[in-house]
């Protein structure tokens, strides 16, 4: 018998690093340290790295037991909760997906502004939204036409991530002092500190900290597409932990050893992207042109894939007959033109409401955020259903620590945004529903109960932004 086909682990591990790292590297130093001194930073990068462990082997252990569910991470929630639980996880998906964008465009723009400051400032003036939103169309033109992100176009942004980051971490190291670094470890300085610089308890800085460090794992779920590539399982689940592992080092080399070149203010107030106020900090103006440069050709890589992203997850919705068929109808080219015009309509829109807000890009990719919490607590939940129903206790604990997690996160460090999207999904009912007339579905008592739940959270979300609990800025 032939030896199945397949990478190893090595090979698979790089896939999943190159895959997951995006733009939220280039950025967290500063929203990091505005959250937390360096040691309740560290305290929460051990929080989050259990928390997305268990949620990627949840996801790697469900596509080798489940590998009927092909229509992403939101068929896990149509096998726990039915039609509406798809609906539900697939439209959150949607919405991180395109919230997401926003985040690159912003981020982007902000880059563009290190060579052109009178035109882009700070990356969310005028002309900076007319620019993005001339970019969003572009690219919508583009993955409407037939063309994605190539092989070879992810090999370039791949390579712009990883060149920048690598001089990053020599230049970070070389300029280190343990005395910066150690001054304030635990935050409890409270004078001469910057008003962007929250100066709490341990727990509070732990807590604002885990929705800073879970943007930089959107996307995480693609490990377990990329497992089915794997020789065997043992390799999936190996790469799946040393791909895990890899990136956690990345990111907390990145985000932690800055305290040690930077006061925590300084590095607070360094704006977007953040990577590059350091490297000007440390080697002057060439250092933040190189972070600069590789930022915006592995955003624009990124954002051209993830513009399909987000129509690709309304066709298969579609498919799965969560929404109206048209939303699935694709072109000559086989791309669903439909949902990439709704979506890049959307987009435009939003990118004008940046003009209201003081930190457009931590108001994006915090909302991104918020959205995909909601896909991955489902995910957790039907691990934890599917292990008792097996009796499988060691991926039942896997899946209840997965659950456990996010719902920590949303209630802990993200409860205001996920009140803020649960007012996205109004109009999305409105299509679910269009959906079950289409194809004859009843709604069940269960999901009008659950349908008004949310609907009642999305009320009283603008009630709190209106009377200003929750800030938009």
């Amino acid at each position: 018998m032939s030896e199945k086909k397949g990478i190893n682990t090595m090979e698979l591990t790089l896939l999943i690093v190159g895959s997951t790292i995006g733009s939220g590297v280039f950025g967290i130093t500063s929203d990091l340290a505005s959250a937390a001194a360096p040691g309740p930073a560290m305290v929460a990068w051990v929080i989050v790295g259990i928390g997305v462990l268990t949620l990627v082997l949840s996801l790697t252990n469900l596509s080798q037991k489940r590998p009927d569910l092909d229509s992403g991470i939101f068929s896990y929630a149509a096998a726990a909760f039915g039609p509406l639980g798809e609906f539900i996880s697939g439209w959150a998906y949607w919405l991180s997906a395109w919230l997401g964008n926003i985040a690159f465009a912003t981020i982007t723009m902000s880059a563009l502004g290190t060579f052109f400051p009178r035109l882009f400032a700070n990356g969310q003036n005028l002309f900076s939204i007319i620019v993005a939103i001339i970019l969003t169309w572009f690219l919508t033109f583009l993955v409407n036409r037939g063309i994605e992100s190539a092989a070879f176009i992810n090999s370039i942004g791949t390579i712009c991530k990883i060149i920048p980051l690598v001089v990053f971490v020599i230049c970070v190291i070389l300029g280190f002092k343990a005395g910066i670094f150690t001054a304030d470890f635990w935050g409890n300085v409270t004078e001469n500190l910057g008003s962007k610089v929250e100066t709490g308890s341990i727990f509070d800085q732990i807590k604002a900290s885990i929705m800073v460090m879970m943007w930089l794992f959107v996307g995480v779920e693609g490990a377990s597409v990329l497992s089915s590539r794997a020789k065997t399982r043992t390799d999936a689940e190996r790469a799946s932990i040393f791909g895990l592992i890899s990136l956690l080092v990345i990111y907390i080399v990145v985000s932690i050893l800055p305290y040690g070149v930077m006061t925590r203010a300084q590095l607070a107030a360094g704006g977007q992207p953040a990577l590059g106020a350091i490297m000007q900090h440390l080697v002057g103006t060439w250092g933040a042109a190189l972070i600069s440069i590789g930022l915006i050709i592995s955003v624009l890589v990124s954002w051209l894939s993830w513009t399909m992203l987000p129509a690709e997850s309304l066709m298969l919705m579609a498919d799965d007959q969560t929404l109206p068929t048209s939303w699935g109808e694709v072109n000559d080219k086989k791309a669903p033109t439909r949902a990439l015009v709704i979506t890049g309509i959307l987009q435009s829109i939003f990118l004008f409401s940046l003009l209201f807000t003081s930190y457009a890009y931590n108001f994006a990719y915090t909302l991104c955020t918020a959205a995909i919490l909601i896909c991955y607590l489902l995910v957790g939940i039907y691990q934890m259903m599917y292990s008792w129903q097996h009796q499988e206790w060691s991926q039942f604990i896997i899946g209840l620590i997965a659950t456990l997690f996010e719902l920590m996160a949303m209630v802990l460090s993200g409860w205001k945004e996920v009140m803020v999207v649960s007012v996205g999904f109004i109009p999305g009912f409105f299509f679910y529903i269009q959906a079950c007339k289409e194809f004859n579905h009843v709604i069940s008592k269960k999901e009008k109960w659950a349908m008004g739940i949310i609907a009642i959270f999305a009320v009283i979300s603008l009630v709190l932004v209106i009377n200003g609990t929750i800030s938009i800025n």
